[in-house]
C-alpha cells in the first residue's frame, strides 16, 4: 500500500493551500453575514482548477482523479468551510451532469461551473421526505416534448443563489416510490419558481432555503438519465460527495487544531504555559488521532471510486463519522480557548457552527448506519 502523494497532487495540494490561506481565510469570519457567495472569488477559484477539477477536460475540467479532487475540498475548507461545499456540489452535480445530461446540456452548463460562473444545486429534500428520500411528491407531468413541475422542494443548499439545480420529481405513481422517481437539470432563473433563504445557525454564504415549482415548463430533453430510474441512477453520485463532505468537515477541524496548539503553547496558568498540563494536550493529541484516521477512510473511500471498486458502505462511514468526531474536535478546540473560544473573535465557533448542518443535510447518521447494514446483510438491514 501506497499512502504518499504524487509530485503533482503536492503541487496541487499546496497552490490550494495557498488560495485558502491568503484568499479565503482572511474574509471566512466576514463573509459570515453575507448570506451569498462572492461570484468573483468562485471566478478565480476556477481559474485555479479548483472547481470541478475531476470532470472531462472537454468541459473545461481537469480530469484528476477523485483522490486528488478530496486534496483540493480538503484544502479549501481550510480556508473556508463554506466555499469548499460548493466544490462539494460542484463534484456531485458535476457528475451526474456528465454521466447523464444531453451532451448540449453537459457542454452548457459544466464550462460555466468549473469556471464559476454559474452555481449548481441539487433539488431532492421536501417538507415531507427528507431521510426517507424516494418518497417525493413533487410531480412532473409529460405534456408534449416539455415535462410539468408542481411542487415543493426544501432544505437546499444554495436555493436562493444557485443558478441551476438537479431536480428529482415524481413521473411515476407513489407505490412505485424510487422507481417513480426521474432526475431533470433545470435552471432556476423561471418566473415560475419561487425561492426562500432560511436563517440557519450556520453555513451562511451557501445558505439553504426552498423552492416552490408552480406549472414550470422543462424541456423532456433535460432529463438525466432513464424517465422513472432518475433516482436510482443519480443518487450513486452521493457515494462521492459522502467522501468530500467528510474531507470538508476534517479541514476546519484539522486547522481549529493547529490554531489551538498554538494557543495553548502560548497561554499561561499557574506560572506556566497550559501545553503542560496534560488535561489540555491530551484532548488534542486525541483529536489528531481521529483526523488521521477518518482522513484515511477518506481517501480509501475515493480511491476506491477511482478504482471502479465498490465503495457505498465506506462512503457512508465517512458520512456519519467524520463530521460527528469533527464536530466533537472542533468543540473542545473552543474549551481549550478558555473564555475567550466563546466569543466571536475566533474562527473556531463558526467552524462548530458550520460543520454543525452536515451531521444532518446529505444524510443523517442513522441513515449513514442502515446504509452500512444494508450494504453487509442485505434487505434484512433495511426496516422496510
Amino acid at each position: 500500500m501506497n499512502f504518499s502523494w504524487s509530485e503533482e497532487q503536492l503541487a496541487i495540494k499546496d497552490s490550494a493551500r495557498r488560495f485558502a490561506e491568503e484568499k479565503l481565510l482572511p474574509n471566512y469570519q466576514s463573509n459570515d453575514d453575507k448570506h451569498i457567495v462572492d461570484r468573483d472569488m468562485l471566478k478565480q477559484m476556477g481559474d485555479l482548477g479548483f472547481i470541478g477539477a475531476e470532470l472531462s477536460t472537454k468541459y473545461g475540467g481537469l480530469g484528476l482523479d477523485y483522490v486528488t479532487a478530496g486534496l483540493i475540498t480538503e484544502e479549501i475548507s481550510r480556508g473556508d468551510f463554506n466555499v469548499a461545499y460548493v466544490q462539494v456540489l460542484a463534484g456531485l452535480n458535476g457528475s451526474i451532469i456528465e454521466k447523464f445530461a444531453a451532451p448540449e446540456l453537459a457542454q452548457y452548463w459544466l464550462s460555466r461551473i468549473i469556471t464559476g460562473e454559474a452555481m449548481v444545486a441539487i433539488a431532492l429534500t421536501e417538507p415531507s421526505a427528507g431521510s426517507d428520500a424516494a418518497n417525493i411528491k413533487l410531480k412532473a407531468e409529460r405534456k408534449g416534448d416539455v415535462f410539468v413541475l408542481n411542487g415543493e422542494k426544501t432544505s437546499i443548499s444554495a436555493a436562493a443563489q444557485a443558478d441551476v439545480a438537479v431536480v428529482f420529481a415524481r413521473t411515476g405513481t407513489t407505490d412505485e416510490r424510487a422507481r417513480g422517481v426521474s432526475a431533470f437539470l433545470v435552471p432556476l432563473d423561471n418566473p415560475n419558481i419561487e425561492r426562500t433563504h432560511f436563517d440557519d445557525i450556520g453555513e451562511s454564504i451557501v445558505g439553504r432555503g426552498s423552492l416552490f415549482f408552480d406549472n414550470v415548463e422543462v424541456p423532456a430533453i433535460n432529463m438525466l438519465g432513464d424517465e422513472g430510474m432518475g433516482f436510482i441512477q443519480v443518487m450513486q453520485g452521493f457515494d462521492y460527495s459522502r467522501a468530500l463532505i467528510g474531507l470538508q468537515c476534517l479541514g476546519a477541524a484539522e486547522v481549529s487544531v493547529e490554531e489551538t496548539w498554538q494557543q495553548v503553547t502560548a497561554r499561561e496558568a499557574f506560572g506556566k504555559k497550559i501545553s503542560k498540563f496534560e488535561g489540555v494536550t491530551f484532548p488534542l493529541a486525541e483529536a489528531e488521532t481521529f483526523i488521521e484516521a477518518a482522513k484515511l477512510l477518506c481517501y480509501k473511500t475515493l480511491w476506491l471510486r477511482d478504482q471502479g471498486e465498490p465503495h457505498t458502505a465506506e462512503a457512508a462511514m465517512c458520512k456519519w463519522w467524520a463530521p460527528k468526531v469533527s464536530f466533537e474536535i472542533i468543540h473542545n478546540c473552543l474549551l481549550a480557548h478558555g473564555h475567550g473560544g466563546y466569543s466571536k473573535d475566533y474562527p473556531i465557533q463558526q467552524r462548530l457552527r458550520d460543520v454543525l448542518g452536515l451531521q444532518i443535510g446529505d444524510g443523517t447518521a442513522q441513515i449513514q448506519k442502515m446504509i452500512i447494514a444494508r450494504e453487509k446483510i442485505g434487505r434484512d438491514g433495511v426496516p422496510y
